[in-house]
């Protein structure tokens, strides 16, 4: 059996083949709705390399996959062969075809066989097509998209970034997609011993201020994603005061330090959250709005406050206040999937109140959207364009997923179950815009709702 899937990229074929061969590639690449783990990965795409996975075959059955690389032409071509798995025998060449010199086609061609003979072709043939076209078009388009925005800035030098939260769930998808644009990623990390044996890591202590002037030194820029989950547990008192001191004394340390190095970054960026602006019902938010009243207004003024430091020294800096992230990977859609796909899905409270959400791709491409315009500065909304209600969001959940969204979630069940943070990221209603990342001309890569979901989902 065959399959195919050809696209064409605004990039040259020797830049398209480089991204391929980054050892970050394969994880950028793998379908989020899969849920398939990297074991081991050897190598790259040169012959001999091996990567092995373990995918799933069945709702909670999986297994492993090993494959090896060969037929490797520079610039050109590289194929991969299983060597055990599922199939009874899998060959994928992935070609990089020059069009122009500043273009090229990406063609994936794959040839297999399932296992059981005939009976296998005749009951698995049209599953296991649906399912490489879902996951090719996925690939493609998120190749597409990520080469693109990279080539936009070829003629600028990359840059030395400094990043903290790197194991979160921005974080680790910023660095990889950093990292793949040529940029060094230096991580903070608060265990020692990581930082004394990888000279890509820096290390601080946030909560005992510590951290060593010299190891900031020279960066270009400094991205802070830490702090503690919001949605970890319920908002108890001293919960409620981790997750203020976790950002504020860690921004704290890095802006006071920042502003006194010799070689000051020209950026810092220090995430913030849409919750600053707290229950406006169908009022616009943009970047003009004053903060509102409560917990999470609280949270973000002196958040964002705690930067000042570094903005006095000169260092443009920026507060993305980030929406509701969606990924299947984690966060708010990877809990809610189960119960939607089980048809248990259904609106929070009344459902009129708006959640302004974001693809994982938009968060990742926008930060590097404020990382190269100099012209951003203070508080920058990363939400997508079009805010809907939670209504209209689990409307269309449940349309991408083929289900029914008839059972709701009452105001007296959330709050006993949940308490203040169910009420806080639940009920409360923020409509937010991105104005500034408009006017400044980012381009979304998923601008609606649905179409978030659906590439997300590959659906």
């Amino acid at each position: 059996m065959q399959f195919s899937k050809e696209t064409l990229l605004n990039v040259p074929a020797q830049f398209a083949f480089n991204w391929h061969a980054h050892p970050d590639a394969l994880r950028k690449l793998l379908p989020p709705w899969e849920n398939i783990k990297i074991i081991q990965q050897t190598g790259t795409i040169k012959n001999g390399d091996r990567v092995k996975l373990k995918i799933p075959i069945a709702p909670g059955l999986r297994t492993q996959w090993l494959a090896e690389h060969c037929g490797y032409e520079a610039f050109h071509q590289f194929e991969d062969v299983q060597l055990k798995g599922p199939f009874r025998d899998w060959h994928h060449t992935h070609i990089f075809e020059p069009v122009s010199e500043t273009s090229c086609k990406l063609i994936d061609k794959i040839e297999y066989t399932l296992p059981l003979g005939n009976v296998g072709a005749f009951l698995g043939k049209s599953f296991v097509q649906s399912k490489l076209k879902a996951q090719f078009t996925y690939r493609h388009r998120q190749t597409k998209t990520e080469l693109e925005l990279h080539d936009q800035y070829c003629n600028r030098p990359p840059m030395r970034i400094l990043l903290s939260g790197c194991s979160g769930l921005i974080g680790s998808s910023l660095a990889s997609f950093l990292r793949m644009g040529s940029h060094e990623v230096v991580r903070l990390v608060r265990n020692k011993q990581v930082a004394e044996q990888d000279p890509q890591a820096v290390f601080w202590d946030p909560s005992r201020g510590e951290i060593e002037r010299s190891t900031l030194e020279g960066f270009d820029a400094v991205i802070h994603l830490g702090g503690a989950n919001i949605a970890e547990h319920r908002w108890t008192d001293s919960f409620k005061e981790e997750m203020i001191q976790s950002r504020v004394r860690s921004t704290q340390l890095l802006a006071s330090v920042l502003a006194t190095l010799d070689q000051k970054p020209s950026t810092f960026i220090v995430a913030s959250a849409i919750g600053c602006y707290g229950d406006r019902k169908d009022e616009i938010m943009t970047e003009d709005c004053e903060s509102g009243v409560g917990f999470l207004p609280e949270v973000g003024r002196q958040w964002e406050a705690a930067a000042e430091p570094a903005r006095q020294a000169g260092i443009r800096v920026v507060n993305p206040r980030i929406g509701v992230v969606l990924t299947p990977d984690g966060a708010a859609l990877k809990k809610m999937l189960t119960p939607f796909r089980l048809g248990l899905g259904g609106v929070a409270g009344s459902g009129k109140q708006y959640w302004s959400s974001i693809s994982i791709h938009d968060v990742v491409a926008g930060l590097h959207f404020i990382l190269r315009t100099d012209s951003l500065a203070g508080p920058v909304n990363l939400v997508m364009p079009q805010p809907v209600t939670n209504r209209e969001f689990t409307k269309t959940l449940g349309n991408v997923l083929n289900r029914p969204t008839v059972f709701p979630l009452p105001v007296p069940f959330i709050k006993l179950l949940l308490g203040e943070m169910g009420e806080a990221l639940l009920l409360e209603s923020t409509r937010v815009v991105p104005e500034k990342l408009l006017q400044a001309g980012y381009e979304f890569q998923q601008p609606t709702l649905e179409d978030t979901f659906r590439h997300l989902l590959g659906r």
